[in-house]
Parts: C-alpha cells; structure tokens; sequence
C-alpha cells in the first residue's frame, strides 16, 4: 500500500487545503497569538489576568532604606567613629554615637568585643542585650 505522501505527489497542498499545511496555520498561531482576538474567550475563561499590571509599587521617595550595623561589626566601625569625633573611652567602657554616622539600626549579630554604650536610633532586642543601648545622643550633638 502507498504512503500517503506518495498518494499526494503532484497535489500542491497534499490534502489540507491552504492555510493549514503552512507554519501553525490551523491551530490558528503558536504560543499566545491572537488572546485579544479569536482566542479571547479563551483567554478570560481559562487566564484572566494575563494581561495587565497587577499589584502596587510604592514610589521610590517615600520607601525608607535603613542603614544597618550589627555588635560585631562595632569594634571595625572605630576608626570611623574617631574621624567623625563620634566615640570617646569612659573607663573601660566605649561609648559610641552611631547616628553621626548616619546609621540607623543596631541589630544583634556577632559579639561585642569591647564593652559598649551606643546612641542609635533603632536596636533589636538581641542587641540590646549585648551591649547598652540609648535612644537619644546626650545634650551635645556629639557624642566626644
């Protein structure tokens, strides 16, 4: 028995009429073609949110992007600190203003390897614990 290719030499579309034997022609385009026309029922019913933007993105000016430091990282932070006048020696304890700095937040990692009294905005309660945390800078607005 022939194939059905040998069956159609000679017949210029081999059976499938125009459109259909080219590319994706019958199955009306590959992939996602056609969603806003001939397959838009199919698109609703079967992915509504296809198209579109979806959520909320807040402005770039109004998100806050606090900077962070942790206790182990405080001992490194010195020479900073000196150059900004912002640490001074009491007895055997080092008191620190991390806000001349500019850093907003003390959290708990690592370990101190001094005693410390530090001024920072913000601490977590892991920090808190290992070293002194204060709220606000003494009078001055240097900590020196």
């Amino acid at each position: 028995m022939p194939s059905r290719t040998r069956k159609f030499r000679g017949s210029r579309t081999h059976g499938r009429g125009i459109k259909a034997g080219r590319g994706a022609g019958k199955q009306g385009g590959r992939g996602n073609a056609g969603l806003h026309k001939y397959k838009r029922k199919s698109m609703i019913l079967y992915a509504p949110d296809h198209f579109g933007r979806h959520g909320f993105v807040r402005p770039p000016e109004i998100v806050a992007h606090p900077t962070s430091v942790n206790v182990g990282q405080l001992g490194g932070l010195v020479p900073l600190l000196q150059a900004a006048k912002a640490v001074r020696q009491d007895g055997t304890k080092w008191v620190a203003n991390l806000a001349a700095l500019g850093i907003d937040r003390l959290l708990g990692g690592g370990t101190a390897d001094r005693a410390w009294t530090v001024y920072v905005p913000h601490a977590s309660k892991h920090a808190r614990e290992k070293v002194d945390v204060l709220a606000e800078a003494p009078s001055g607005a240097k900590s020196s």
